[in-house]
């Protein structure tokens, strides 16, 4: 979805021929998954960083096409709203200092956004719900001026016959609202973590990366607030959802099958697995016709990406040209600092290695519908979820984490090689978050219950203590 297209118009030719081109490529795929064709290398790790642009009261700010020619980066680009960009570094393998120079490449990144913001008279913010956004800002005029925004949106509301989204999320004060575009979905921003892996490890790793992914979303939640309602810990997760609320084939387009989705299953056996369903379960969005070699997969890789699973299988090219495997986990939301992200990105790479690693398969133990029903427990209760874990026994998410979790992420780091003293800074934030049990988002409930429901409050003194660079654990209320 990040490649812009010429047309947001489309023939029914257009779709018999993608999907012509996506099954013949599905095909290869299949071929160099069998033959040993895809990249063996080290775990490489890389991210995706989505911020908003906001004004001097904290409002978004739609100005992201001025704030980017300013910018003149190709590896900070507009996202689906004017008031949103997204930054991307490059990919380092894991191993020695690499958490560091992650820091230090992502911090210079960030400071240089933020000069350029203020340049804009403006203000640059991580934050996985921005508490000031309101549902009217949220409309077709503020859509970043991108033909592949314009005709997504154009077929989810073709697939959906024209009806609106309905977003529907309990918690303290339910939201019950409906919604005439896919905008609502510029509102959920968040940091999408990438590990490319040996392709006969694949399975293993991306399994690993669903079974915590519960366990993300209670540790990094940063998303209590939507529309000044109070909802769950990390509301991006049933925000997006239901944002581009499309189903799949046989009958099932307004049903079971979403394309924002925790998954089906673990993966059995390939990474094909994953493909092959996205050709068979789910129509066709964005028949966009490349004029590229089949050796390219564009149109697979296209369709895939118009498919939202909270991990995803990519497949990408080495500098040589070789293909390789990655998963992208898209359950932790940006913010509230530089930091806290590389701290979340840490426990991610070593828990995840730790388990795919280790002799006994967690997936084996863990069945993937008590991974699922982990995922939103922990999307909605943050830290204060009950998990059910291995040999199916009830754990608090703070508990698992503090006795099992964060030394297998220890083990995980050290098994990578990464530097000890990277390893020890990295996830001491962790550890200090779970002590004091702040994350952003329950910073964020403290300090309306001190101070009341001002979101333009609420927000400015979230993006003080986000300027001054201290991990979320040491914000004053």
């Amino acid at each position: 979805m990040g490649q812009e297209i010429l047309t947001t118009r489309f023939h029914a030719e257009d779709f018999t021929l993608f999907r012509q081109r996506l099954e013949r490529e599905t095909d290869l795929l299949r071929e160099w998954a069998e033959g040993n064709w895809l990249a063996a290398g080290p775990p490489v790790g890389g991210f995706e960083l989505e911020a908003w642009l906001v004004d001097s009261q904290f409002q978004p700010a739609g100005i992201n096409a001025q704030f980017l020619a300013a910018l003149n980066s190709d590896q900070v680009v507009p996202e689906l709203a004017k008031f949103n960009v997204e930054l991307n570094n490059p990919p380092r393998i894991l191993h020695g200092n690499s958490l560091q120079m992650f820091h230090a490449d992502l911090g210079a990144q960030w400071r240089r956004c933020g000069a350029i913001a203020r340049q804009q008279n403006c203000h640059i913010m991580m934050i996985g719900i921005l508490p000031t956004v309101t549902q009217q800002q949220l409309n077709l005029d503020n859509m970043s001026d991108q033909n592949r925004y314009r005709a997504l949106n154009e077929q989810v509301f073709y697939q959906r016959q024209g009806r609106p989204l309905r977003l529907d999320i309990p918690g303290t004060q339910p939201l019950h609202i409906q919604h005439s575009d896919v905008m609502l979905e510029a509102a959920a921003t968040s940091f999408q973590i990438h590990l490319q892996v040996p392709a006969a490890q694949f399975v293993r790793y991306f399994n690993s990366a669903i079974v915590i992914s519960g366990i993300m979303a209670a540790i990094s939640a940063n998303s209590p607030y939507l529309f000044q309602h109070q909802l769950w810990e990390e509301t991006r997760i049933p925000l997006f959802e239901q944002a581009v609320s499309v189903g799949g084939y046989d009958g099932a387009a307004h049903g079971p099958i979403r394309r924002v989705t925790f998954g089906s299953d673990y993966l059995h056996h390939s990474v094909l697995e994953c493909f092959t369903e996205n050709l068979q379960h789910y129509p066709i969005l964005l028949p966009i016709l490349f004029n590229s070699e089949v050796e390219q997969l564009t149109h697979l890789r296209m369709h895939n990406g118009t498919l939202w699973r909270w991990n995803r299988p990519l497949v990408g090219f080495d500098d040589d040209g070789k293909p390789h495997l990655r998963l992208e986990h898209r359950v932790v939301p940006a913010g509230p600092t530089i930091v806290d992200e590389i701290a979340n990105a840490a426990f991610f790479f070593g828990l995840v290695q730790a388990l795919a690693t280790r002799q006994q398969a967690p997936e084996r133990v863990i069945p993937f519908s008590t991974s699922r029903d982990n995922f939103y427990l922990g999307a909605r209760a943050g830290l204060a979820a009950q998990f059910t874990w291995l040999e199916k026994q009830k754990i608090p998410a703070k508990v698992l984490c503090q006795q099992e979790l964060l030394p297998l992420a220890r083990a995980g780091l050290a098994s990578l090689g990464i530097d000890a003293y990277d390893s020890k800074l990295y996830l001491d934030i962790i550890a200090e978050r779970l002590r004091t049990e702040q994350t952003g988002a329950a910073w964020q409930r403290a300090y309306v219950a001190k101070h009341g429901a001002n979101m333009h409050a609420l927000t400015r003194a979230y993006y003080q203590h986000q300027r001054s660079c201290r991990p979320v654990h040491e914000w004053e209320i």
